[in-house]
């Protein structure tokens, strides 16, 4: 027989790429022909730093940096220096997620917009020594923030629509998730 526990990671890592999938599909339409003039926040960095750090399991490296890579090339960026930062960030936070359960939400928050932060600068930092051509600061500066407010939400959906819950937390039938 097949084990639940494998099955229910195995599916979670399914909805992982499947939901990176609709996101970048959704992000290549076009939408509307003029330029935002607030850009969107980064649902995709959202939901894998969430996810990391509630369940380390569902979301393997191997899927992170496929996802952004590929994220990477429809974007038109230089491939894998987002998803090099992405999986370091992604990282330091799957090694502190253990000691993260018990602090309030607002502690997790700012420890994921200190990464989100960081992540940004790195990237930045890299692609100024090689002198390659960046967005402005403003606009980067203004999916940051609308990123980081997106947080919250995104952990409240995976939470309560999808069901993604830190091993710690009982849900409602009293079991442990």
């Amino acid at each position: 027989m097949i084990d639940p526990v494998t099955t229910r990671r195995w599916s979670y890592r399914a909805l992982f790429v499947a939901l990176a999938a609709a996101l970048l599909f959704v992000r290549l339409l076009p939408l509307s022909t003029l330029p935002a003039r607030i850009p969107g926040p980064d649902l995709l960095l959202c939901i894998t730093c969430a996810w990391v750090l509630r369940r380390p399991d569902f979301v393997p490296a191997l899927a992170i940096v496929a996802v952004f890579l590929i994220e990477d090339m429809l974007a038109m960026r230089p491939p894998g220096l987002w998803a090099l930062v992405v999986l370091l960030g992604s990282e330091f936070l799957r090694d502190r997620a253990s000691a993260m359960r018990g602090l309030p939400f607002l502690a997790e928050w700012a420890t994921v917009t200190a990464v989100m932060a960081l992540m940004l600068l790195a990237n930045r930092t890299v692609l100024a020594l090689v002198v390659v051509p960046q967005t402005g600061l403003g606009l980067t500066l203004l999916q940051f923030v609308t990123t980081v407010i997106a947080y919250p939400l995104v952990v409240a959906v995976s939470h309560l629509a999808l069901g993604l819950r830190a091993p710690s937390e009982i849900d409602g039938m009293g079991s442990r998730a």
